[in-house]
Parts: structure tokens; sequence; C-alpha cells
């Protein structure tokens, strides 16, 4: 069925469903099939977590390569996020941004939602993306082992989109138009999959104990901010998406760093 994860003899299904997830998620030279790219995002969202591991690891490659220059942590844990940002076009910075002044700014439902339509950045987007770097650099340079980064990277962009399916399927968008509204509504078996994925690859590679606890601590902090969207403006929207993966990037990042010290 085209909307269940592929199967282990689904080759084909497997790889045109991680390009297709890669094509919106990032800016890597990656196409689907036409049949593939025509379809909903919603029916390739399994791959999300997927996407997630190979952003954390050239991220995690590239704080690795300024710690054997001699760079300092701190520069070094802002070129990995920098790497990041390049391939995934900061598309969840913007949301995040957006988020928070739609959230904070706005009265009513319609001027939140217009104020996140706005392309201008106010106080609460730049506070917001203020300490979403700042604290994702400082866990990073906490860490500080480049293999134990890259391994909290890795976990960190997996968990976070892996949990985004859940929300598509457990919440209506807020406008019938934008990006969230076209990447309809995952079944059941691809969102619990996309999560079963992320929840595997965090447990790998941050050990069982730790890994549990950054699922656990990314699922409450994901759901409160879907909740809290939920509250304002009636669902989500491709602003709050984003701003749901960066919350759990920076969770997940956190209790890696709190775990390595």
């Amino acid at each position: 069925m085209a909307d269940q994860p592929p199967r282990w003899t689904e080759p084909a299904r497997w790889w045109g469903g991680f390009c297709r997830a890669a094509s919106f998620l990032t800016r890597l030279p990656l196409s689907a099939a036409p049949a593939e790219a025509a379809a909903p995002l919603a029916e390739a969202s399994w791959a999300f977590p997927l996407v997630g591991l190979v952003v954390g690891l050239l991220s995690g490659v590239a704080y690795a390569v300024a710690v054997r220059l001699s760079l300092p942590l701190l520069a070094a844990a802002l070129l990995a996020l920098g790497v990041s940002v390049r391939i995934t076009g900061a598309m969840h910075e913007d949301g995040l941004a957006d988020t928070a002044d739609g959230l904070g700014g706005g009265a009513d439902r319609e001027a939140k939602l217009a104020i996140m339509r706005d392309s201008r950045i106010g106080s609460f987007g730049v506070l917001a993306l203020i300490f979403s770097v700042g604290l994702r650099a400082a866990a990073i340079a906490s860490i500080a082992a480049s293999g134990e980064v890259i391994a909290a990277l890795i976990a960190a962009h997996a968990v976070a989109r892996g949990f985004l399916p859940l929300v598509l399927r457990a919440q209506e968008p807020a406008r019938e138009d934008g990006l969230g509204a076209e990447a309809g509504k995952p079944s059941a078996g691809v969102a619990w999959g996309a999560a079963g994925i992320s929840a595997l690859i965090a447990l790998f590679a941050l050990d069982f104990v730790p890994g549990l606890v950054a699922l656990i601590a990314a699922a409450l902090v994901m759901s409160a901010r879907a909740v809290l969207a939920q509250r304002q403006l009636g669902g989500y929207t491709g602003d709050v998406l984003g701003a749901l993966e960066q919350g759990g990037e920076m969770v997940v990042l956190l209790v890696a760093a709190a775990w390595a010290r």
C-alpha cells in the first residue's frame, strides 16, 4: 500500500521515499522519481529521521574536522550548526523565528497567522534564534569529544524530524494553504514507523539510558509546543513544524551534553 512504509523487499520505494523526504527537508542534490515526487509528502515522512541522520552525520563530520584543525570547541560547534543550516536552507530556523513572532505578538488567531506569513523578523523571532543557536552550540562544545558529538548530532536531527509525522497525524493544518496543508496526513503506520526509526537511531547513537531520556524529553517538549500551537492557531503550519524540530533538536543535544558531563 502506498500509505504504508515500504517493506524490506521494496528497495526502490525505500530510496524513492528517502529522496522525496530529502528533497523537501534539505538542499541535497537528490530528486525522487516522478511518481514519488507527485505523491503527498506525508507518504514519505517515514524517511524524515533517516534524512535527519544524514544531516547530523555531515554536521558532526564538520565539527570533527574543525577540532582536528585545532579550532576552539565553541567555534567548531558553531561551524557544525552552520553546516546543518546550509544543508537545510535554514528552513527550521525560519519556522522557529516566524512561530515565535506569531505566538508571542499576535492578539488573536488571525493576527498570529498573519504575522507568521510576514517575511520580516521581530523581537521574539530574534530572541528565539539566539537562544536556539546558543544552547545548541553550548551543548555541542560541552560534549567536546568528536565521536560523541557526531553521535549526539545524529540522534538530535533524527529524533527532531522523526516525531513530526505524529504531529501531522494528530492535528489538522491551521490554514488551508501553505506547506503544512500541502504535506498531507500520514497513515498511522507511517507516523509510528518514523517515530520508531528515530527511536532506534537515538538508542543506538546515545546508548540505551541517555537515548531513552532524550526521547522522552524531546517528546514532552515537542508535544507541549504542538499543544500550544493547537490552542493559539487551531493546528500546525509549516512554520510550527520547523519550530517543533528546533525544540526537539535542542533538547536531545542538551540531554547528551548533560550525560557526557
